[in-house]
């Protein structure tokens, strides 16, 4: 188990939280066993329910070829749905190609780490929470929680040791997003994953937002003096929680644990979704918030272009645009479909293959 993929949860026995809409506002809602509903910080990582029976429907239509799914395809889309032409992978491909598409962002979650052997949350029998068990916190979340994480650092750093950058290598998914940022097309990759496996592939921090923090820095949670994430790391790969050189309070990676703010580059998105000319979603179930609502936030008329092993957020329960893509299945297997659409197969393969050689000599030296 590595890195800390937070695209995809379920929330047991801990309070559900989830977004909560109204006409004259937009709050956050604490939901406990008990249907109880308090307040908390919109800057703030949390969970929300999925929209289980509608997103199982519309995903069986969009796996349907039935001849009928161009009608039924007007009830999710409010309308309309008649006489507009649904674009494709290949239309997506030709805009790329043709540099239509200049201000690429890309939201991306678990799924997109998993293939370089790293488990999400919710694979049965070896998904992160299931092997989290192993600890014996009085829930899986715990580990994540910071108000567990100040009584009992332990067992979130037994697992860190594990998670820690360097155990695991970039796929071929990785090496797509970087590819967009050579040709000067990538605008910004949000990414709810902490594993490093972004900046790994040569994709610069600059063009990152890490929504749920990274290993790369870390603060003393008692003096909030600053470390390089290298610096850390030895004591970590001895099992040993890490201390403050000035005041001997614990350090902390800038991870993003439930319960905390967002880091300030987060909020990029302000900027960042109102410029995108297209943006691509691959690889997350949407259910973080407020992560998951950046789905919506591009203008109407952008298209939206998933990746997916399923239909997610607003693709399995909210309006169906007639410039929505969806390509579903095994997350590399799609983005290769895009690259094949695109003619960067084999770019895409040289660079994988140097990046291979390089941790090749690397592990020699």
């Amino acid at each position: 188990m590595a890195s800390f993929v937070t695209s995809s949860s379920i929330l047991p026995l801990s309070c559900r939280l989830c977004l909560s809409h109204n006409q004259s506002s937009r709050t956050i809602s604490v939901i406990s066993a008990k249907e109880q509903q308090s307040p908390v910080s919109f800057g703030q990582r949390r969970l929300c329910r999925s929209q289980g029976s509608a997103a199982a429907l519309k995903q069986d239509l969009f796996r349907s070829n039935s001849p009928w799914w161009n009608g039924i395809r007007g009830l999710f889309s409010g309308g309309g749905g008649a006489g507009i032409k649904q674009q494709t992978l290949e239309d997506i491909a030709k805009n790329i190609q043709d540099k239509k598409y200049k201000r690429v962002v890309v939201m991306a979650g678990a799924g997109i780490s998993t293939p370089s052997g790293i488990p999400d949350f919710r694979s049965p029998g070896s998904g992160l929470y299931d092997n989290l068990q192993q600890y014996d916190l009085p829930y899986a979340e715990a580990i994540f929680e910071i108000n567990f994480f100040h009584q009992n650092p332990n067992p979130f750093f037994a697992l860190a040791k594990e998670l820690y950058p360097g155990n695991y290598q970039p796929n071929l998914t990785h090496y797509f997003v970087h590819l967009l940022h050579v040709k000067g097309q990538l605008h910004r990759m949000y990414t709810q994953n902490i594993d490093g496996l972004e900046r790994l592939a040569g994709i610069p921090p600059e063009m990152l937002v890490e929504a749920h923090g990274t290993f790369a820095t870390a603060t003393c949670t008692v003096c909030r003096r600053t470390y390089k994430g290298e610096d850390l790391r030895p004591e970590v790969m001895k099992g040993i929680v890490p201390k403050c050189a000035t005041c001997k309070g614990i350090v902390k990676p800038d991870i993003v644990f439930f319960g905390e703010e967002l880091p300030q580059h987060f909020f990029k998105y302000i900027k960042d979704f109102p410029l995108a000319d297209l943006l691509i979603i691959m690889g997350t179930s949407l259910e973080v918030e407020p992560f998951a609502s950046l789905a919506g936030a591009v203008r109407g008329s952008v298209p939206r272009l998933l990746i997916n092993r399923d239909l997610v957020g607003p693709f399995a329960w909210g309006t169906q645009r007639p410039n929505d893509v969806v390509q579903l299945g095994d997350v590399v297997s799609g983005v290769r479909a895009l690259a094949d659409a695109l003619g960067w197969t084999q770019e895409l393969d040289a660079q994988m293959a140097a990046a291979a050689e390089k941790a090749a000599r690397k592990t020699q030296e």
